[in-house]
C-alpha cells in the first residue's frame, strides 16, 4: 500500500483493506433520511481539525445555505485523529461526504472501494518547500546540495518531487524533521517540506522573510480538499448531492471574499477549542485563496477541474506509484450540471 502524500498520512492506517467490503455493505447513512427540511441531516467529514481551511463550510452553515438547500443540518466532523479518515468514514457510514485528497482516495479505490472525487476546493495542493529569502529555494534545481527537512509521512511525495524533476536523491541531504521551523531559522536546514498556507505565514509573523516553492509549480500538480462520496450517492442521491455542493459553492464564495470573517469564524466559533490566532488565521485564509481561485476556476466555477488538470493529477499520482485512470477517481459531471443550471454561482 502506498503511503499518503499529505500531512495526514497517519490516517491511512485505518483499515483501507476493508473499505471495499464496508462500502459494498453500506447504504445511506442513518442520518441521511428525510426530515422537515426535505433532505434531512448529513455528516461531512473534514480532513483535519477545525481551522480556517474549512472556511467555506463555516459560511455555508452560518449563513443558512445548507438549510436553504433543504438540509435540516450538515454536521461538520473534525478530522485529524486515528480512525477518522474520510475513506473509512464513508465505509462505515460515519459520514455521508468528506474532504480528502487524491493521494488518499486513490489507494482506497485501487483496493476496490467505490468512491469518487466530485470536486476540489484547492486547485493546488498546499505542499511546498519552505525556505528563507536569504537562501531561497525558488526552483526544483535549487534543491541540489541543500539540506531539506522531510517528515517520514511525506517520504513518498518527496521522492515523487525528485522524480518529477529528474533529481538524484543523493544530490540532496534529507534531514529528519518533526515540523519545527526553528531548524530552518537556526540554519540546521536550508528548507523543509510543509504547507504553504501555514509555514510561511508563521515565519513572517516571527519576523523572518520566507520563500517557498509549491510542489504544484515544480512538476507535481495535485489538488486537495477534494469532495469525496460513494458511487452509490452519485447514483441514488444525485439531486441531494447537487443541493449540497450548491450550498458549498455559496459558502466558499463568501469565504474567498472575506478572509477576515473566515478567520473569525474559525478562531471564535467552529475551532474555538483549537486556540487559533485570528491574525494568523486571516493571513492563512489569504494564502489559501491563491490555491482555491485560479483563472480556470474564475472561468468555470469553484471546485471544478479542467480535463487538463485531471490528467496532470493522474500523472502526478503515477509518479508516486499510484497508477489509476481518471474515470476511476474523478466525476465532475455533477458540478457541470450545477453550473449549467445556474451560471450565477460562478465567481463574479
Amino acid at each position: 500500500m502506498a503511503i499518503s502524500l499529505d500531512r495526514r498520512a497517519f490516517l491511512r492506517t485505518t483499515g483501507l483493506a476493508g473499505l471495499a467490503l464496508g462500502l459494498a455493505a453500506c447504504g445511506e447513512t442513518p442520518a441521511a433520511g428525510g426530515g422537515a427540511s426535505g433532505l434531512g441531516s448529513v455528516k461531512l467529514q473534514l480532513s483535519w481539525k477545525k481551522n480556517v481551511e474549512f472556511a467555506g463550510e463555516y459560511f455555508a452553515d452560518t449563513k443558512g445555505y445548507f438549510k436553504a438547500a433543504g438540509f435540516s443540518q450538515v454536521e461538520l466532523l473534525s478530522g485529524g485523529g486515528s480512525g477518522t479518515s474520510v475513506e473509512s468514514g464513508l465505509a462505515t457510514g460515519r459520514c455521508w461526504a468528506g474532504l480528502s485528497a487524491p493521494t488518499i482516495t486513490a489507494p482506497a479505490v485501487l483496493q476496490g472501494a467505490q468512491l469518487k472525487i466530485v470536486g476540489a476546493t484547492f486547485q493546488k495542493n498546499p505542499f511546498a518547500i519552505v525556505s528563507l529569502n536569504k537562501n531561497p529555494i525558488k526552483e526544483a534545481k535549487d534543491l541540489a546540495g541543500k539540506k531539506i527537512g522531510v517528515q517520514d509521512s511525506n517520504e513518498l511525495v518527496w521522492n515523487a518531487l525528485l522524480k518529477a524533476n529528474n533529481l538524484d536523491p543523493s544530490s540532496v541531504t534529507r534531514v529528519p524533521f518533526q515540523s519545527d521551523p526553528s531548524m530552518l531559522t537556526s540554519g540546521q536546514l536550508d528548507g523543509y517540506v510543509g504547507y504553504v498556507t501555514s509555514g510561511p505565514v508563521r515565519l513572517r509573523m516571527q519576523g523572518h522573510d520566507p520563500a517557498y516553492l509549491l510542489f504544484a509549480d515544480a512538476g507535481l500538480p495535485l489538488v486537495a480538499e477534494t469532495f469525496t462520496v460513494t458511487q452509490e450517492t452519485i447514483d441514488k442521491e444525485r439531486d441531494k448531492l447537487k443541493a449540497f455542493l450548491t450550498a458549498e459553492i455559496k459558502g466558499w464564495k463568501d469565504a474567498v471574499a472575506d478572509p477576515a470573517k473566515s478567520a473569525e469564524l474559525a478562531a471564535t466559533v467552529y475551532g474555538k477549542d483549537q486556540n487559533l490566532d485570528v491574525k494568523e488565521q486571516t493571513e492563512e485564509a489569504k494564502m489559501q485563496n491563491e490555491l482555491v481561485v485560479t483563472p480556470d476556476v474564475k472561468a468555470n466555477g469553484l471546485f471544478t477541474m479542467t480535463p487538463e488538470l485531471i490528467e496532470q493529477n493522474i500523472a502526478s499520482l503515477a509518479k508516486a506509484g499510484l497508477n489509476i485512470k481518471a474515470e476511476q477517481l474523478f466525476d465532475l459531471t455533477i458540478l457541470d450540471e450545477i453550473y449549467k443550471a445556474d451560471p450565477s454561482l460562478k465567481l463574479s
